[in-house]
């Protein structure tokens, strides 16, 4: 998509985000607009198009070199002959002109198959690049969704301190009630204040950190003014294979992988390209020219005027360079080598890593399932301690601390679900399945 699609297409997205003021900004929104906006992104792309024009067979080497060339030159000089017989003659202002043109072609008919070599590296070149678009974008997918999610988290969280804010100050306004009828004591009614002081505390302190999140997820869409929107909340967990699997997976498809296998084709290319360097060049030079010359009388021609072709082949072969190539290509074997062992690193390390998400990960979907009974639970204890409170038949310390039972196993579970999913994110990233996942 070309600049002027993207910015209409940005300018319609920030045009509706505005136009319906609190409009939610979906995952999938979100997605659209990261990747026409995001800055990492665009330079990925950018790197991507110069390995293209570096892939292409303008820088291969395998096209001749045409070339045209053009000139005149005069001369006015004072001259004096000098014959066998001795006599002189001078001559002031002798004039010689002369003029030509000519086009030129150059190509090089075998080079010891460097430029073979060198023009499939390229080709790999562009692949590797390829690749590391690709994991720019699945670091920017990580870190959308990190963002995206703390937003949604912070969300959730303001809310639920909203609503313990409104049940405290429903308890304050009791209290004064009470202690005006004489039915508590000013120490409840002071109790209550500072419950209520502590949850505006929260709420606002909450309140800045989703308002932060959000000006943190506009760097990473890209856009430069603040637009008024909320995110989605809900949370959908995608069914993953066996951890057998997501290895096999991993070795196919992880980006960091691909990148090896690529870094080791290009060295294998290296010493191929170095080891031309033993071989004969041959190259084919030709050209078609058109000389004139105008002499002045003390040359033996007045004038001469010549056109022709020119063509000719060369063969050139260095012997022996002191030894400059094969060092180059000893060097090249040793690079190769050590693109082999880090892949075999990267290897371990991935495997070490997936093993440790997905145990992370199944521990987390655990602790979710663990901490939504507990916001049932506590809910429920919350309903009935609230009932009895108004009833007269808990104190407002017990009334309160089922308040902070149930925020805390709120909170909890709304960091259990966020979690999970980051970890899972994690997963599809390292097996190579992110980019391939619908939100």
């Amino acid at each position: 998509m070309n600049y002027t699609k993207r910015l209409i297409y940005t300018f319609l997205a920030f045009t509706l985000l505005q136009a319906h003021g609190q409009e939610i900004l979906t995952k999938n929104e979100a997605l659209k607009i990261a990747l026409q906006n995001n800055y990492g992104v665009k330079i990925a792309n950018n790197n991507l198009e110069i390995a293209k024009n570096n892939s292409s067979v303008y820088n291969s080497g395998f096209l001749p070199i045409v070339s045209t060339s053009a000139g005149a030159n005069y001369n006015n000089s004072n001259q004096e002959i000098e014959r066998q017989d001795g006599s002189i003659t001078n001559i002031n202002g002798a004039e010689t002109k002369s003029f030509n043109a000519s086009i030129n072609l150059n190509y090089t008919i075998f080079d010891g198959l460097g430029r073979k070599y060198n023009y499939k590296q390229l080709k790999e070149t562009y692949n590797l690049t390829e690749l590391q678009a690709r994991e720019t974008i699945e670091n920017m997918y990580l870190q959308l969704f990190s963002v995206y999610f703390q937003i949604a988290r912070l969300s959730e969280n303001t809310n639920n301190l909203k609503e313990t804010l409104k049940i405290s100050k429903q308890r304050l306004e009791r209290a004064k009630y009470q202690y005006e009828y004489g039915q508590s004591t000013k120490l409840e009614l002071l109790n209550a204040e500072v419950d209520v002081n502590n949850d505006s505390i929260n709420y606002i302190s909450t309140r800045q950190l989703f308002f932060n999140a959000k000006r943190n997820l506009n760097i990473v869409l890209g856009i430069q003014n603040d637009i008024n929107y909320e995110v989605e909340t809900d949370v959908n967990f995608t069914t993953l294979i066996s951890f057998e699997e997501l290895l096999d997976k991993a070795k196919e498809n992880n980006v960091l992988l691909k990148q090896s296998e690529k870094n080791i084709a290009i060295n294998e290319f290296n010493i191929k390209i170095n080891k031309s360097n033993f071989l004969p060049t041959a190259s084919l030079t030709s050209s078609y020219g058109w000389n004139k010359s105008i002499n002045p009388p003390t040359s033996f021609l007045a004038g001469l005027n010549s056109t022709g072709l020119n063509a000719g082949i060369n063969l050139s072969w260095n012997l022996f360079d002191g030894g400059n190539t094969k060092t180059r290509v000893a060097n090249a074997k040793i690079a190769l080598e050590n693109q082999k062992i880090l892949k075999e690193q990267q290897v371990e390390t991935i495997e070490t890593t997936l093993k440790n998400a997905f145990e992370a990960y199944n521990n987390a979907l655990f602790v979710l399932e663990a901490q939504k009974q507990n916001v049932l639970t506590n809910q429920n204890n919350f309903d009935r301690t609230q009932e009895r409170y108004k009833l007269g038949q808990v104190t407002s310390i017990e009334f309160r601390q089922a308040q902070i039972n149930l925020l805390s196993t709120q909170t909890a579970f709304n960091n259990a679900k966020y979690d999970a999913k980051l970890i899972e994110l994690e997963l599809l990233q390292l097996s190579g399945e992110l980019l391939n996942v619908e939100f």
